[in-house]
């Protein structure tokens, strides 16, 4: 017999979990109105919650809650609360991204299973290791990893404990997910808070290859890869879709439990895949999967490809045969709708009625009775009622004690009071009175106790002034590195080989490893190689598998701006588990969401005010739709030895740089790079460091210094000089600091 491999669907709003339920989902991932990165689905409320949960296990399935965004410091008391009452409910697990989160489930909500989303980007055995120590079960890993990596980074996942989830259908984002700031930076729409915006899938001006949407990707489906996926060891398969609707939900969902169940009964797999191309698609594509990333994924058209699909099938003869052929498909679709709707109707996820009825008299205990739809029960006083005492019984101290009920799958319809007159009770009786009830209530399970976080202190003011550090990532700029006053970082590729590194940084011991945020396969073991040879008093990390690591072998290290730490929380869950020494703050926020943060005692933080603004960084190659590569497959050669530079133009006349370079993933740059000198003002008690980015990264800003002038004139900034600021500016034209004015 073989195992068990989870069908995992998606669920905006009520009718898509109805429908993924009814389609044969082994699981549903959905979220409320609030912390979750489909902020652009319907969503659902908590109280929708209880009786999705009451439903979706009546029918053996499986909810996970989406917790997935970056939370700012705010925010803290909405999510403690929140999750005082998702620890009482029979939640299945919660998905999330930021590290904070991660931190106060493992640290005071331990019952809570936790995945960790797609935003985390884990393409590495080290992540997998961080998210064990921070007790995760399982990792949704990056969309853009192949088979091989898959059955690699299971292997170790198993090691830990840790079940391991692919995205098996529906759209493939162009940028590694967690890591786009496109939507964030042009148009304040953060992808990282759920409100991505979708500027990749836009038009644009048509480039040199005739192509008007030249971000926009084919979608992802490995229908036909499914045994591939079960001897990877993958224990769930994830379908993408939250703000589709239910005829999507229900075809897909329906098409692959229909593969699983010939898969696990025959030990095949079905061959025709037309019903996928019946609801929205933008085509298909496996090929990051099968490690054939080529210029076949992208499709120059980001609305549904059905209709297309359609006609090139059956070659219609003329048009009047293919306005009749996609009638034909309409109406199927409306068919398909319909069955869903009769197949949901007495789908009830609303909460169940309670009648209550308070009773007792002088001499007797309290007794109150409990009837639920299905049964009911008695709970009473362990003393008896008495005519003198202190606490006074009445219904309004009787309802504020049972009124915590309606926060389960159930709500008081009908209370029912029978009582003598001046009757006393200590009032911590009728609180043992609502414990018994939500016990019995609560399926037999204790309630947890509710949390109260301690207070977090503001640590003293910096006693040394805010230090300068530079990044560079270029050989011929390391003579910056005989100014003994600043720290110079050397940004490392995505994918290098160790020893020329190894003899760079022992000659020149001074320069401060900058690891960057994607590092997979054999180019994470040559990151380790490296990490093991270094001899630097600290290291830049981007990269948590880099950050774990690097605590197990003792080396100092920072947290980059990259990894987007945005609250106090996450910067004490790195402090307390990870034993990191300090962090970037994420470039993502703004100056009041920045107010609220407290750092750990011991503890630097940084922040980068001037660099070019990474929007998003790919594994696909972006010049294929530019007219800049003639080759058809990424081969062995293209992340290790092409250098290309392009730009696109979108339709309000914004342009965005394409650019390569030796070793790294095809990057899209903002054309103006940030520079916000506000914040020295602002927040310079909170910080020990500033960076700025010297990187030979060609945008449309202007730069009149030379890099040791520059390097100068920030000191002087840093040290209180004010006319430094404005030589900064005069010196440095097309720049931008919206991100610092608008935040997430």
């Amino acid at each position: 017999m073989k195992r068990k491999i989870e069908l995992l669907a998606p669920g905006g709003d009520l009718e898509s979990i109805k429908t993924a339920i009814f389609a044969g989902a082994d699981a549903v991932y959905c979220g409320l109105n609030k912390f979750n990165a489909r902020n652009r689905a319907v969503n659902i409320s908590f109280d929708d919650l209880q009786g999705i949960l009451r439903l979706a296990h009546h029918h053996d399935c499986e909810v996970f809650l989406t917790l997935n965004i970056l939370i700012v410091d705010s925010e803290i008391p909405e999510l403690i609360a929140l999750l005082n009452k998702l620890v009482n409910t029979s939640i299945d697990g919660v998905i999330v991204q930021d590290l904070g989160v991660f931190y106060l489930l493992s640290k005071y909500f331990k019952s809570i299973k936790v995945h960790a989303s797609t935003q985390f980007t884990t393409h590495n055995s080290g992540q997998i290791k961080f998210v064990e120590k921070l007790n995760a079960n399982r990792v949704n890993l990056s969309r853009e990893l192949n088979i091989n990596e898959i059955t690699e980074l299971t292997a170790v996942a198993h090691k830990s404990n840790i079940l391991t989830e692919v995205f098996v259908h529906g759209s493939y984002c162009i940028s590694f997910s967690g890591i786009c700031y496109m939507s964030s930076v042009h148009g304040g729409n953060s992808g990282n808070r759920g409100r991505c915006s979708q500027p990749c899938r836009d038009k644009y001006e048509p480039t040199a290859t005739g192509k008007n949407y030249p971000l926009n990707l084919k979608d992802n489906s490995a229908y036909f890869d499914l045994k591939e996926l079960y001897n990877a060891g993958v224990y769930s398969l994830k379908i993408e879709g939250r703000i589709k609707g239910i005829e999507y939900i229900y075809t897909i969902v329906n098409s692959w439990r229909k593969q699983l169940q010939n898969f696990n009964d025959h030990n095949s797999l079905l061959t025709d895949n037309s019903d996928l191309y019946k609801v929205f698609n933008r085509d298909f594509t496996n090929a990051f999967l099968k490690g054939n990333i080529n210029k076949d994924m992208f499709i120059d058209n980001p609305r549904t490809h059905s209709t297309k699909h359609l006609s090139e099938i059956n070659n219609y003869a003329s048009n009047e045969e293919m306005l009749e052929g996609q009638k034909e498909l309409f109406t199927e679709k409306d068919k398909v709708k319909e069955g869903i709707l009769v197949g949901i109707e007495n789908y009830n996820v609303d909460k169940l009625p309670l009648e209550i009825t308070v009773s007792g008299e002088c001499g007797s205990p309290l007794n109150v009775k409990i009837k639920t739809p299905e049964t009911s029960f008695d709970v009473s006083s362990y003393s008896n009622l008495s005519d003198k005492g202190t606490e006074l019984l009445n219904q309004k101290n009787i309802l504020s004690r049972l009124n915590t009920i309606n926060d389960t799958e159930y709500f008081i319809e009908k209370i029912d009071f029978n009582l003598g007159n001046k009757l006393y009770l200590p009032f911590k009786q009728l609180t043992e009175i609502k414990k018994k009830i939500l016990f019995v209530l609560n399926g037999s399970k204790a309630l947890i106790p509710f949390v109260e976080l301690p207070k977090l202190q503001r640590t003293n003011k910096l006693e040394d002034k805010p230090v300068l550090s530079v990044l560079i990532s270029s050989e011929k700029d390391i003579y910056l590195a005989n100014d003994t006053t600043i720290d110079i970082y050397f940004e490392l590729p995505n994918s290098f080989r160790s020893e020329e590194y190894i003899e760079l940084f022992s000659r020149k011991m001074n320069l401060i490893p900058w690891f960057p945020s994607i590092l997979i396969g054999e180019d994470y073991n040559e990151a380790l190689e490296l990490l093991n040879c270094l001899n630097s008093k600290y290291i830049i990390t981007n990269n948590i598998g880099i950050a774990f690591e690097a605590h197990k072998m003792s080396i100092p290290w920072i947290a980059g701006p990259y990894l987007n730490i945005t609250n106090s929380y996450s910067l004490k869950n790195l402090k307390e588990n990870f034993n990191c020494k300090g962090a970037f703050i994420s470039n993502e926020i703004s100056k009041q969401q920045m107010s609220g943060i407290r750092k750990p005692d011991d503890f630097q933080l940084y922040y980068s005010i001037y660099h070019p603004i990474v929007l998003m960084t790919s594994r696909q190659c972006l010049f294929h739709q530019v007219g800049g590569c003639n080759k058809h497959i990424l081969d062995n050669t293209c992340i290790s030895k092409c250098e290309k530079y392009s730009t696109i133009t979108n339709l309000k006349k914004e342009d965005f740089i394409i650019n390569k370079t030796a070793g790294n993933y095809n990057t899209v740059y903002s054309p103006n790079n940030f520079l916000n000198t506000n914040i020295i003002k602002d927040m310079y008690n909170l910080f020990s460091g500033f960076m700025i980015d010297l990187r030979d990264i060609k945008t449309e800003t202007k730069v009149t210094l030379d890099k040791t002038d520059l390097i100068q004139l920030f000191k002087e900034f840093l040290n209180g000089n004010t006319e430094a600021k404005e030589q900064i500016h005069e010196s440095i034209s097309l720049i931008t600091n919206s991100q610092y004015k608008k935040g997430m």
